[in-house]
């Protein structure tokens, strides 16, 4: 199977899962001692380490987000976790269990929907239960079923161009449950959405979330989004060489509306609290940013 995200979509699980149990261990994802280190194809001596020496924890049912600068290695490491990069150094378990290959257990919902253009709504969320071997009409049901968890009734024989970014967005959400992981890797799913479409979105996950308590490691720029969504915020310094360098518990209790919860005096001590850590990486990383452009 090809390890290109564009590519691998939500086709991280298989025919061949291991069973849901979390009993093997309280962790559903353990990124151990990680480092990852790029090579230069035209100079093999140069070398670019994006991650160093970096653990990360997310607990079967929490609900997790990793926030930091522009370019620090958010997405590298969310791409560890799905075994689709090889870290240079360190170690991945599952459920405890040392990950080679593919994480079979984990859905993929990227910044950039993996909907294929030639196929419909509803055959976009039938395709990977039809790539694990399920007959055409009980994957029809179950992708209908999750069309209507997502708000989409209705919607199955539109294509992708007939869909808002919102709806797109649905999609790609039914697309990723559908597979029921026991893992939900996200990068980034909203951050091209108006600010109104991403709170619906952002308040349909949790409420998803809630029912079925999976395992969420959810990547995001936006410190608001991550506290009003999470358990827990992992903040990474800037790159490269990428670390934690600050966890903070998410108190606020749930459920939640992620814009009524904004106005909490608990959510604005816990901003401030995590922006006093983020703020000095985020102006380190602009001004990278700004001398790779110079």
């Amino acid at each position: 199977m090809s390890r290109d995200p564009a590519s691998a979509g939500f086709f991280l699980g298989d025919a061949h899962r291991q069973p849901s149990s979390s009993a093997m261990s309280d962790h559903a994802l353990e990124l151990l001692s990680i480092s990852c280190i790029f090579h230069s194809k035209d100079d093999p001596g140069q070398r670019y380490t994006a991650v160093a020496d970096t653990t990360l924890r997310v607990r079967a049912g929490e609900f997790v987000s990793v926030v930091g600068p522009t370019g620090c290695g958010k997405s590298t490491l969310l791409n560890i976790g799905a075994g689709l990069l090889q870290p240079s150094s360190g170690t991945v378990k599952v459920f405890g269990q040392p990950l080679s290959g593919i994480n079979a257990r984990a859905g993929y919902m990227f910044q950039t929907e993996a909907l294929m253009p030639w196929r419909s709504a509803i055959d976009n969320v039938m395709v990977g239960l039809q790539y694990r071997g399920m007959a055409d009409a009980q994957a029809r049901r179950e992708a209908e079923a999750w069309l209507a968890r997502v708000g989409l009734s209705g919607f199955g024989d539109r294509y992708p161009h007939q869909l808002s970014g919102g709806m797109r967005k649905r999609v790609a959400l039914a697309q990723t449950l559908v597979l029921d992981p026991d893992i939900i890797l996200m990068d980034e799913p909203f951050s091209a959405l108006d600010i109104q479409t991403r709170q619906l979105m952002e308040n349909e996950v949790l409420d998803l979330w809630s029912a079925k308590k999976k395992a969420v490691l959810f990547i995001t720029h936006d410190l608001d989004e991550a506290i009003a969504m999470s358990d827990r915020v992992v903040v990474l310094s800037a790159g490269p060489a990428t670390h934690p360098i600050g966890e903070f518990e998410i108190d606020l209790p749930r459920p939640r509306d992620v814009a009524e919860v904004r106005t909490q005096p608990r959510f604005v001590e816990l901003h401030t609290q995590i922006w006093e850590v983020l703020r000095d990486e985020v102006l380190k990383g602009y001004a990278q940013q700004l001398k790779k452009a110079a």
